[in-house]
């Protein structure tokens, strides 16, 4: 999703490493990690019940969603997968359905909607925020990439073939909006050590209603890793229009590198 004068103003990124690639299997740690840390979780922050839509990334579907949206919903919030099974890719190819999904959802939930997308499932959050910013409350996205050399991942060549875009055929002007200030809050989570997507790709210009939060994570355990699961229930248990940077502090304070750095 990009044309050749976007990836002009910007320095070629690399991919993760192969190393990185075949060490993804951690998810599993994390997942089992997140078992043993229920009553930690218990813990976490409650909201005011909004309505949360939840968005798989590349080849996956709401089964790989599912341990976030039961912790969500375990908090109070109305929890809705995407529906739309396997996620094939395409952004545009996509857009109507998930205009039409969160349209069904904001409409039945009578308010606004955050949206939590994992990967590729972010890149379609932050496309809805732009389009549908009256319907949406806050955007998170988790190893999601939509700024700077969108080529700088292992699943390139894959999701072309599936999804039949590529970086040549989005639209003029499309990634500088993508990667751009968007008009509600967000979250960007990300790991410096994914082995699909070059961390850097998951960043976003921080605001006063912007932020980047690195955690230590795979890129396929980033929606089952307790650290995760306790800063999406911080950002989401913030009252609608109000922004506060996360605070790192808590049970799971070693999982933040970024506190350490200062």
């Amino acid at each position: 999703m990009t044309g050749a004068a976007y990836g002009a103003e910007r320095p070629s990124l690399r991919k993760p490493s192969r190393f990185l690639l075949f060490s993804e299997w951690r998810w599993m740690f994390e997942y089992g990690a997140s078992l043993a840390a229920i009553p930690a979780l218990s813990g976490a922050k409650r909201g005011d019940a909004h309505a949360v839509l939840v968005i798989p990334g590349f080849l996956a579907g709401d089964l790989s969603t599912d341990m976030l949206r039961r912790f969500l919903t375990f908090l109070g919030y109305r929890t809705y997968g995407w529906e739309l099974g396997n996620n094939f890719g395409g952004v545009y190819a996509m857009r109507a359905k998930l205009h039409a999904r969160l349209t069904e959802i904001a409409d039945r939930s009578a308010g606004k909607v955050s949206l939590v997308g994992w990967s590729l499932g972010g890149v379609y959050a932050r496309d809805l925020a732009l389009a549908m910013p009256q319907a949406i409350r806050y955007v998170i996205t988790m190893g999601s990439p939509f700024a700077n050399d969108l080529s700088a991942t292992n699943a390139e060549r894959l999701y072309e073939l599936l999804s039949g875009e590529s970086l040549a055929t989005a639209e003029p002007g499309d990634l500088e909006r993508l990667a751009g200030p968007l008009p509600m809050p967000t979250t960007s989570f990300y790991t410096k050590t994914d082995g699909i997507v070059n961390w850097q790709t998951c960043l976003v210009d921080e605001s006063e209603r912007a932020e980047n939060v690195e955690v230590y994570a795979s890129h396929i355990g980033l929606g089952v890793n307790p650290a995760v699961l306790w800063a999406i229930a911080d950002r989401l248990a913030q009252p609608e229009g109000e922004f506060t940077p996360f605070d790192r502090r808590g049970p799971f304070t070693l999982a933040y590198p970024r506190l350490y750095e200062k």
